[in-house]
């Protein structure tokens, strides 16, 4: 097969569901990738994330390079306008950004999500079409998975929206402790790799049984799997429960950074931690006081005490600035955690979010932001590996913010973490889907690391989760609360937790190749246009 567009169109094949016209075959790959996002929470239509992708694998099937590359960017570009669009809440809303520059930022990301796709469709046409089911159900989702674990990293990263976050409440699920995210979505891309195969397949090989043998297969035996792998618990209790008290202080976002609130926002979390007094861990939400914590020195001491005297650990998101001499700006700033009980320990923010918590911006654009009056300051990065904070009798995995979006990051703090700790403040968000969705991605690191976490949130979604994912306590959204719950220290490491991504994108990258090279020595069976 040559690159151009006329060599790669093949022979149309009798008996294949019909394709529509080309104008609306870009608009049923958009329509499709819209669709996507409400695989996700708070709609949790999860058998979309099986069927949408199969829309893109069949209109994928007999499209050129170039019209691929087209559908493909549509497809992902729709998914993340849909499903990102709270980015635009964030940064015009509450960062008081203009309005051109959140709409290019918010459509520059989906641009650029789009992109990731667009490349793989063209691959796709170029080099893997006509396989039949090698193609369909191995290559393509090879590849696909590919691309997925490779955006949820490079240049930081964005894994949100991977497909496997869908499945949090499906058998799927199970496969979390054993494969990680990327596991589960491998096999729903295989799934509708299947979907794809019997839409694409001539009539005389849908009645083919070794072709009907192997997609059902395909659809149905992880399914099965995972109900199987659902009851097995990998880790193991480590100690006797805990007590837990959540302090969601509902501060909203348009006001907790205004100097004349700074007052009434210290006391309402001082009421709310006077309420959680007597429970053995107490934990306050990220940048809980708006303020740094450098300048509440007294407050924070007087919390303290109060705390101490009940017998309570204190957990607190904080901002800290840390003077160090000889640099450009003197002081370094960063997203802390602070843990008070025996002894004093700290957690800084290592994954930060580009153009939210640093800008990867040249210094001439840095100073029209300082001009402009928009952020523009950075914080700094901590340590890639810091060990739990001790509280309670516990150790703590602490995370802050979209950090728990990483499962192979989440799981560097096993096995000596027992509980996972994550404080957070998607008020940024304001009441759009961005919370549901951080509370799924939360309760599969909960999964894949066989842990408790303990999630705490500034107007919600406060919550603890179970080692199997499972949404014990959860507190009310918008209110200011106190919510009590109980955590179990757990041992043990699951398989994910011992290998991370590295095998499933090993596998991945393996399959394509052999299927590559297999494609190009043999004539392949059930091949659409090939021998029975």
């Amino acid at each position: 097969m040559t690159g151009t567009d006329s060599a790669a169109q093949p022979p149309p094949r009798t008996g294949m569901l019909p394709r529509p016209a080309a104008p609306w075959r870009l608009l049923l790959a958009t329509a499709a990738g819209a669709a996507l996002a409400a695989a996700f929470a708070p709609l949790s239509l999860w058998p979309l994330a099986l069927l949408c992708p199969a829309v893109l694998m069949w209109l994928w099937w007999q499209a050129s390079p170039r019209e691929a590359a087209r559908l493909g960017f549509c497809f992902s570009f729709a998914t993340f306008t849909c499903g990102t669009y709270w980015l635009y809440i964030s940064i015009h809303g509450f960062g008081a950004a203009p309005l051109w520059l959140a709409l290019l930022l918010m459509l520059g990301l989906s641009g650029i999500m789009g992109l990731y796709q667009a490349a793989l469709g063209w691959a796709v046409a170029r080099w893997l079409t006509g396989r039949g089911l090698l193609h369909a159900i191995v290559m393509v989702p090879a590849a696909w998975l590919l691309v997925e674990w490779w955006r949820g990293w490079f240049l930081s990263g964005f894994s949100w929206l991977s497909l496997g976050y869908s499945q949090s409440d499906t058998w799927l699920a199970g496969f979390a402790p054993l494969t990680g995210v990327y596991g589960i979505s491998a096999l729903l891309l295989a799934g509708a790799g299947a979907l794809a195969a019997l839409a694409c397949a001539p009539r005389r090989l849908r009645g083919h049984g070794r072709l009907w043998t192997v997609a059902l297969a395909a659809l149905l035996l992880p399914w099965l799997a995972g109900a199987a792998l659902s009851r097995h618990l990998w880790t193991h209790p480590d100690g006797p429960p805990v007590s837990v008290a959540i302090v969601q202080g509902s501060i909203p976002q348009d006001e907790k950074w205004l100097e004349s609130n700074r007052d009434a926002t210290l006391a309402r979390y001082q009421s709310l931690t006077e309420q959680a007094l007597g429970a053995q861990l107490i934990v306050w939400p990220e940048s809980a006081t708006a303020d740094l914590v450098n300048d509440i020195v007294p407050y924070i001491n007087r919390i303290y005490s109060m705390a101490h005297a009940r017998g309570s650990a204190l957990v607190m998101g904080v901002l800290r600035a840390q003077a160090v001499p000889g640099t450009a700006t003197g002081v370094h700033y960063f997203n802390s955690v602070l843990a008070l009980d025996e002894q004093v320990s700290w957690y800084d923010k290592s994954h930060l979010v580009p153009f939210g918590e640093f800008f990867p911006v040249p210094s001439f654009v840095r100073s029209w932001m300082r001009l402009k009056s928009l952020p523009y300051s950075d914080f700094t990065r901590g340590a890639d590996r810091q060990p739990p904070l001790p509280a309670a009798h516990l150790r703590l995995g602490a995370s802050v913010c979209y950090e728990d979006a990483y499962g192979s990051y989440m799981i560097e703090a096993l096995p000596a973490a027992d509980v996972l700790v994550n404080v957070t403040n998607d008020a940024w968000f304001g009441h759009s889907t961005a919370r549901y969705q951080h509370l799924q991605i939360a309760r599969l690191r909960a999964l894949e690391a066989g842990r408790y976490m303990v999630r705490a949130a500034n107007d919600g979604i406060s919550a603890v989760i179970g080692p199997k994912g499972e949404v014990l306590a959860r507190a009310p959204e918008f209110e200011p609360v106190v919510l009590r719950a109980r955590a179990v220290p757990y041992g043990g490491l699951t398989p994910y937790a011992r290998v991370g991504n590295w095998p499933i994108v090993t596998l991945a990258a393996l399959m394509l190749a052999y299927g590559l090279w297999l494609g190009n020595h043999e004539s392949l069976p059930w091949r659409t246009g090939g021998r029975d």
